[in-house]
């Protein structure tokens, strides 16, 4: 059962207006919270809080780049000035792609590397503060996994969901005397709009992500009902799909086993 103390009602998301971010706004207007929806594109998130607040949500809506710091700073100012503070923080935006590495410019790298680790770190950065003058929080950073399981063709993807795993698993520690909660949530592919705006410039890689996601069996609305139970549980690691959660356990007790089962590469 949930645990009886948890009585947050907040919750920030960024990465809002589609696929896993709108998901999340979904689930957690549903269970009765007051939601700020937060993406760079302006247009669809406010379309986003018109439907939802057409349900009877308590929504707030921003544009929010997270690779700019002063936008990160107004949305905690905008949570404090409406709201009074702020219970969870969800760390969802991110992009993707996919190329040998040695096709991957660097300019692409950096761009993942800006929005999918350094997007999380700024959330943190700024929030963190906020939680601590409160005396509780609890951030969920969306990783992926891809972070513990690498997949060929994708090591700048790779890399950034990694570091978020191993940001996730430090602050865990450094934050608990502050009464401050952490998750990490690693799906493996799902149906979501994130191939769409994915950098990939073979279009046999783009064929073959789009395959994998709709071979899914969990969808978007899955995995935010695990995330908001995880909330809830205070859960610090979840990995929604179970074939994900065997070869994660596989790679942790035998690494040399998890690569002859798990690697065609």
């Amino acid at each position: 059962m949930p645990d009886p103390d948890v009585s947050q009602s907040r919750v920030l998301i960024t990465g809002a207006a589609g696929g896993l971010g709108s998901a999340l706004a979904s689930e957690f207007v549903k269970q009765g919270w007051k939601v700020a929806l937060c993406d760079v594109d302006r247009d669809a998130v406010e379309a986003l809080a018109g439907r939802m607040k057409a349900r009877g949500g308590d929504v707030l809506s921003a544009r929010c780049d997270v690779t700019v710091e002063s936008e990160l700073i107004k949305l905690r100012e905008l949570c404090e000035a409406e709201w009074g503070g702020l219970d969870v923080l969800i760390n969802n935006a991110g992009i993707a792609s996919m190329a040998a590495i040695h096709k991957e410019p660097l300019d692409r790298w950096q761009r993942l590397v800006e929005i999918n680790l350094l997007g999380v770190v700024r959330g943190c950065h700024f929030f963190v503060p906020l939680f601590k003058q409160q005396g509780s929080g609890h951030i969920v950073n969306i990783a992926s996994i891809a972070g513990v399981a690498n997949t060929p063709y994708m090591a700048a993807y790779n890399a950034t969901k990694a570091g978020v795993i191993s940001l996730s698993e430090t602050l865990l520690v450094e934050l608990k005397p502050s009464n401050i909660g952490v998750t990490v949530v690693c799906p493996a592919m799902f149906k979501t709009g994130i191939a769409q705006g994915a950098s990939i410039d073979n279009p046999k890689l783009l064929g073959a992500l789009e395959a994998e996601m709709e071979k899914s069996p969990i969808s978007a609305d899955d995995i935010a009902r695990q995330v908001f139970s995880a909330v809830q549980r205070k859960q610090f690691m979840v990995i929604p799909h179970r074939a994900s959660r065997w070869m994660w356990r596989v790679k942790r007790v035998s690494p040399a086993l998890y690569r002859r089962l798990f690697l065609k590469h």
